[in-house]
C-alpha cells in the first residue's frame, strides 16, 4: 500500500534553564535507544543541535528537524521544560505534534537528578491552549524511556492520518442516487479538514471509460484478475470490461490528483451505471481498496473519507458495508447462542454487493448483483465479488458531517463471527457488545447513514485520537457504551 505517508518523528528534548540540561540530554538518548531497540529506527530522528531552553534554541531545533525531513514532532520534556519555547516549537511546526514527559527513574535521582516533568506537562498543556495549538498528549503522558518509546509508536498511526488528510483529494462521480439522501452531506467540513474534493458527473466517467476501449493494457489486467479470482472466476466474459474500467479509474487518479499526494474515490454504481456501462463496478472497487485506494459506492463521500482514515491508521485494507439486516433466530440459536457471549441484539449482518477485497473474504467468486437483477437483465449486473467476510476482530466506525456542517463520528469494537451467513454478497455476521443500544442511541439518534467503515482489527484507540486531533468535539465521538452507562437521552426505566 503506497497511498499513504511515511511518518518520521523528530524528537526534540527541552529543558528549563534552572534544571540541569544533562537531565534532558541523557533522557533523550535513553528514549531514542529504547525506541530503536523495540521499533523501526527509521521512524524517528533525534535532534542533536540543542536542548531547547530558549526561543533561539526553538528556531534552531525547528530548522534541524525540517532539514532532516521530519513530518511529525515529539516534544520531550526531559525535565520541567520551558513552557514558552516548547509550545512555540509546536506552534511553528507544520505537522502533527505530541508531548511526552520523563518520569523519575529511581530513588537515587530525587535530589540533583529530579526533573519534575510531571509538573511541567501541566504548564505545557496550559500554554498550548493559550496559543490555540493542537497537540496529541497520550492518556498518561509521563513515563520511563521504554514507556515514552511506546507512546511515540502509538502516535505514528495518528500522525499518519493527520498528514494524509492534509494531502488528500476525494474524487467523486455523481450525483448521488435517488432516495439516498443519507449519503448526501455537505462538503464544507472537508475543506475545514484540509481535504480537497473533485466532483464529477458520471457522464465524464463514461466518456473516459469509452476512450479506454481497446487499451493494450487490458489483457494484462484481465490475467491479473483471473489469477486473483482463481476458482471463483465464474464470469470470465465480464473481465475485459472490468479491466477497462479499472484502468479508467487509475488513469483518472493520475491525471486529476493535481498537487495532492493521496486519493480516495466516491463512485457511482446505480441506477443507470449498469445499463450504460454494462456491468457493476464492485469487483474493481474491491481491487483498488485492497491496494490502499478506497472506493466507496453510492457516491458516499464521507464513507470514502472514513475508509481512507481507516486504511491509513491500520495500514491494511478496509471495507464499507451496509448495517444491513438482523440475524434470524434459527442461525442465532444454532450457531451463536451458548457458543459466543452475545445476545441476539448484539449481532447483525454487514453487507455490500461485492466491494470487499478478496483478501478479506473466506472465499470469493464473481457473481451478478441479485438485487439489481430483480428489475434489470442479469447480464448487465455482473461484477460483484461475493463471499463471507473473514472472522476476527473489527472496528466499525464513521466520520460524518451533519446537515449544518458539524463533524461527528462513531467507533465500535467488535468481531466477525465464524458463522456461515447463508446469504449473498460480501457479507458477514458481526457482533458488537451492546449493539442494540448503540444502534438506537447513536446510529438512529444521531442520524447516521446506513454505511459504516470496517477496519480489520481493533483500532478504536488510534481512531478516537485522530478524530479528536482533527477537531471532532469529544462529546460527538460516540462509542458502544457498556451496560449500565446510559446514553444521553436513553430512558433509564426502559
Amino acid at each position: 500500500m503506497n497511498n499513504m505517508p511515511k511518518v518520521k518523528v523528530g524528537i526534540v528534548a527541552v529543558s528549563r534553564d534552572c534544571f540541569p540540561e544533562s537531565l534532558s540530554v541523557n533522557r533523550r538518548k535513553a528514549l531514542v535507544e529504547a525506541y530503536k531497540a523495540a521499533y523501526d529506527a527509521d521512524d524517528i530522528y533525534e535532534c542533536p543541535v540543542c536542548i531547547v531552553e530558549s526561543e533561539i534554541h526553538m528556531v534552531q531545533a525547528l530548522e534541524d528537524i525540517k532539514k532532516a525531513g521530519c513530518n511529525a514532532l515529539c516534544v520531550y520534556l526531559g525535565n520541567f521544560g520551558p513552557e514558552i519555547s516548547e509550545t512555540l516549537l509546536a506552534k511553528h511546526f507544520d505537522g502533527p505534534k505530541m508531548f511526552v514527559a520523563a518520569a523519575e527513574e529511581d530513588e537515587n535521582s530525587l535530589v540533583q537528578g529530579r526533573g519534575d516533568a510531571y509538573c511541567g506537562m501541566l504548564n505545557a498543556s496550559y500554554n498550548l491552549k493559550l496559543r490555540n495549538v493542537g497537540a496529541y498528549i497520550p492518556e498518561y503522558p509521563v513515563g520511563l524511556a521504554s514507556e515514552c518509546a511506546d507512546m511515540i509508536h502509538e502516535f505514528l498511526p495518528i500522525a499518519r492520518a493527520v498528514i494524509a488528510l492534509s494531502e488528500l483529494k476525494i474524487i467523486s462521480f455523481g450525483p448521488r442516487p435517488l432516495n439516498f439522501l443519507a449519503c448526501n452531506a455537505p462538503i464544507k467540513p472537508l475543506y475545514n479538514l484540509g481535504v480537497e474534493i473533485e466532483e464529477n458527473s458520471e457522464l465524464d466517467l463514461f466518456e473516459a471509460f469509452n476512450k479506454h476501449a481497446g487499451d493494450p493494457r487490458i489483457p494484462g489486467v484481465v490475467e491479473d484478475m483471473a489469477k486473483e479470482l482463481g476458482a471463483g472466476n465464474t464470469k470470465p466474459e465480464i473481465l475485459p470490461k472490468l479491466a477497462q474500467y479499472e484502468l479508467t479509474l487509475l488513469d483518472w487518479i493520475e491525471e486529476h490528483r493535481g498537487y495532492r499526494k493521496y486519493v480516495a474515490i466516491a463512485g457511482k454504481c446505480w441506477p443507470a451505471f449498469q445499463t450504460q456501462f454494462g456491468f457493476v463496478p464492485c469487483y474493481v472497487n474491491s481491487r483498488l481498496t485492497g491496494r490502499g485506494i478506497p472506493v466507496s459506492c453510492e457516491v458516499d463521500i464521507y464513507g470514502a473519507l472514513s475508509e481512507f482514515i481507516g486504511t491509513v491508521v491500520s495500514q491494511d485494507a478496509v471495507t464499507l458495508l451496509d448495517i444491513n439486516n438482523t440475524v434470524p433466530n434459527f442461525i442465532y440459536d444454532q450457531d451463536i447462542s451458548g457458543k459466543f457471549d452475545y445476545t441476539k441484539k448484539d449481532v447483525f449482518m454487514g453487507f455490500h454487493c461485492g466491494n470487499t477485497c478478496s483478501g478479506k473474504l473466506s472465499s470469493c467468486s464473481m457473481k451478478y448483483q441479485m438485487i439489481m437483477a430483480r428489475s434489470l437483465p442479469e447480464e448487465v449486473t455482473q461484477g460483484t465479488l461475493e463471499g463471507d467476510i473473514i472472522p476476527g476482530d473489527i472496528t466499525f466506525f464513521r466520520l460524518q458531517s451533519t446537515a449544518d456542517c458539524k463533524l461527528r463520528a462513531y467507533i465500535a469494537h467488535g468481531e466477525v463471527l465464524p458463522v456461515p451467513t447463508r446469504s449473498f454478497g460480501g457479507i458477514g455476521i458481526f457482533a458488537i457488545p451492546e449493539m442494540g443500544r448503540f444502534y438506537r442511541h447513536v446510529l438512529i439518534e444521531k442520524n447516521y447513514p446506513h454505511h459504516g467503515a470496517v477496519a480489520f482489527g481493533h483500532y478504536g484507540k488510534a481512531l478516537y485520537e485522530v478524530f479528536k486531533y482533527i477537531g471532532v468535539p469529544v462529546d460527538e465521538i460516540n462509542f458502544n457504551q457498556p451496560k449500565g452507562m446510559l446514553y444521553k437521552g436513553e430512558n433509564p426505566f426502559a
